[in-house]
């Protein structure tokens, strides 16, 4: 296995990654009018529209100053180009969530508009993730050296952790997880809190097998991004153990 994949066209070569990035999108998208087909949405068209785009630019945004923040030591030496560039899935659901409240309030829409969003965002990051894995130590979701059996030479001829395999298994746990708690009645909005909340979970502690830069407190930009939406959550997070322990 060649580190990264490509294939020609041509005589030009281009990478498989941007091929699973375009997928996922297109796919997460069909997934969405698929499912939202088969509910009432209490959110009009349009407003579901504009809510879109409000996350569509605040993903835009936070993917970058996340992914700034990652290598703290290099922000000095930044172009506008490797500004763009360099992203972050994580850094993307923080700025889109962030945009969401903002052109919600904007709107005046106060109803709840995430449930919907969460399964199509399962399966988009599930092919997502395998571009990223297929670029092997070329895109920074690669791991650590490792002697664990699931250590892999991603192109430099070390054992390590395949980051983006790990994510794609927790994919697959997450979608078989929701699918069983569907028909359960949950307060509008909480599978996405809950989604958000097992997600920066485990993207808190994965970064800890990754070679990252410490932003402060020997925590990564992303494990800061994990605490922010795990406070951003608080009342959501209380009320699901205080249900728990009663």
């Amino acid at each position: 296995m060649t580190f990264p994949f490509q294939f020609e066209i041509f005589e030009k070569t281009f990478y498989w990654h941007f091929v699973f990035e375009t997928l996922a999108f297109f796919v997460g998208i069909r997934v969405y009018y698929f499912l939202k087909k088969r509910i009432q949405d209490p959110i009009s068209d349009t407003n579901r529209l504009i809510i879109m785009i409000g996350a569509m630019i605040g993903a835009l945004i936070g993917s970058r100053v996340i992914a700034l923040f990652e290598n703290p030591s290099q922000i000095a030496h930044q172009t506008f180009l490797t500004l763009y560039q360099n992203k972050t899935v994580a850094g993307g659901f923080l700025g889109g969530l962030m945009g969401v409240e903002l052109i919600k309030k904007c709107i005046g829409v106060k109803i709840a508009s995430g449930d919907l969003y969460v399964i199509p965002i399962i399966v988009a990051l599930f092919i997502g993730r395998f571009g990223c894995f297929s670029m092997g130590i070329a895109e920074p979701t690669f791991g650590n050296e490792t002697t664990f059996f699931t250590g892999m030479n991603l192109g430099d001829g070390l054992k390590r952790h395949p980051i983006a395999l790990y994510e794609m298994v927790f994919m697959v746990l997450l979608f078989i997880f929701f699918e069983k708690i569907k028909n359960k009645k949950l307060i509008n909005g909480d599978r996405f809190k809950l989604f958000m909340v097992l997600y920066f979970l485990f993207r808190f502690l994965v970064e800890f097998l990754k070679p990252y830069e410490p932003l402060f407190l020997n925590l990564s930009s992303i494990q800061w991004s994990s605490l922010f939406i795990f406070g951003y959550y608080w009342k959501f997070l209380f009320r699901i153990f205080a249900l728990k322990n009663n």
